[in-house]
């Protein structure tokens, strides 16, 4: 799956749009390498987004096409 596609479906950030801009401008990385929006991500992937003061880390641990809103949070796991 696409990094900007599981950052919208896990619900980390709202749009896609607004993933793929922060893909654009450096703001994610996978494993501690800057990813564009078509990166692909997969499952035991650290993920890094700078998109707000504090960076917020996260492991991947599910891939799902579509989630309810309430489940969307057991798709990663929260490392800082």
């Amino acid at each position: 799956m696409r990094i900007d596609k599981f950052l919208k479906v896990s619900r980390v950030l709202k749009r896609r749009t607004i993933a793929q801009d922060a893909c654009a401008a450096n703001k994610v990385s996978i494993n501690g390498k800057t990813a564009k929006a078509g990166a692909p991500l997969k499952i035991g992937d650290t993920v890094t987004v700078n998109f707000s003061a504090k960076p917020f880390v996260f492991k991947v641990v599910k891939i799902c096409d579509h989630i309810k809103a309430d489940l969307a949070h057991t798709m990663y796991e929260i490392i800082e």
